[in-house]
């Protein structure tokens, strides 16, 4: 990597891991977007400005401030960015995300028994606490007050805390909305990826519903797969988010069905607009703003794509593992100071 790549990626993505060797960048013109004169650019540019404001960077308020002043959507992205393809080596993957609808309870009841916890103090101030069997089995936050609500089923729990948000449907008709808190340090480990190792299901056979049946349908083996994965997600409550809003993003904002990804901060600025070529059976061209991150999401070329609420968006999120590209959008001055020696 050249210096001026390497600094770039030190400073101003505000990387928290060392870049690859294997990165390379690559800026581009808006002709070489597969499907941009076709894309709903107005509906990116809603998303955009939602989360626009919290960005603090000089080059990044000054285009916020002009996307006050209600430009056309299309030519403010053309005119204010370029597109750039930052490459790590890796082959894209698309994935997809949802926020899960689960039935609780506020108190603890025969039927609802798994709780739904907050985040010990303790657990704050520390890089790597309990794993997911001490937490569940060694009774470590039982007595303490820190249950946010009690749920019926345990496995959709546990894809609760895979998803990082979610409603709960009380018994009065009341939803309580929590969100991602912290975890407790561990390493996430794929519970499908193991059903896979063990020689249960085929990579392409393996989704959401697939596994939840599993589990369901084999109660002691299943138990011990879930503490396959280690890692564990404490929530926060709220519920002051407005039904008709989506949850609550890394950015501390309410993401959108189909226009927000979650992307790698280390590659991906909170914010930024992205390009998505999504290939597969359902090939997907549109622009989408990196809004949100996930403990999976790890690389240049990695995406969550936000389905929605709900069980009819988990199974579509569930289906999704395709291949394609994504190109963020940056800046104009930045992305000029990025490219590679000769390239311009």
């Amino acid at each position: 990597m050249k210096p001026a790549l390497a600094a770039f990626f030190a400073g101003v993505l505000s990387m928290t891991g060392p870049a690859s060797a294997d990165t390379s960048i690559e800026v581009l013109s808006f002709e070489d977007l597969d499907g941009w004169s076709k894309d709903d650019h107005a509906a990116a540019f809603e998303t955009f400005r939602n989360t626009c404001q919290d960005m603090d960077d000089p080059d990044w308020r000054a285009v916020c401030a002009y996307a006050t002043s209600n430009p056309d959507p299309k030519a403010f992205f053309e005119l204010l960015f370029r597109p750039v393809l930052i490459e790590d080596g890796a082959p894209a993957l698309f994935t997809g995300y949802f926020e899960p609808e689960l039935s609780g309870s506020r108190q603890k009841s025969g039927r609802y028994r798994y709780p739904i916890y907050a985040m010990p103090p303790e657990a704050k101030s520390t890089d790597l606490w309990y794993s997911r069997r001490q937490i569940l089995d060694g009774g470590v936050l039982q007595g303490r007050g820190l249950e946010i609500a009690w749920v019926d089923d345990p496995v959709e729990l546990f894809f609760l805390q895979i998803q990082g948000s979610g409603r709960v449907n009380l018994p009065n008709g009341d939803k309580l909305r929590v969100g991602y808190a912290g975890a407790n340090g561990h390493t996430y480990r794929s519970i499908g990826a193991e059903l896979v190792r063990r020689g249960t299901y085929q990579s392409h056979q393996v989704s959401a519903d697939v596994i939840k049946n599993w589990v369901r349908r084999n109660p002691a083996a299943g138990r011990e797969l879930l503490f396959h994965n280690p890692s564990y997600v404490f929530f926060r409550e709220v519920s002051e988010v407005p039904a008709d809003q989506g949850p609550l993003g890394a950015m501390n904002r309410s993401v959108t069905t189909m226009r927000t990804i979650a992307v790698d901060p280390a590659y991906t600025p909170l914010g930024a607009p992205v390009w998505i070529e999504k290939d597969g059976k359902k090939p997907l061209r549109r622009l989408m703003i990196a809004q949100d991150t996930g403990s999976a999401i790890k690389g240049a070329q990695r995406a969550d794509v936000f389905f929605g609420t709900g069980d009819k968006a988990g199974r579509a999120a569930g289906k999704l593992k395709d291949p394609g590209r994504m190109i963020v959008l940056l800046p104009i001055q930045r992305a000029y100071a990025m490219a590679p020696e000769g390239a311009l």
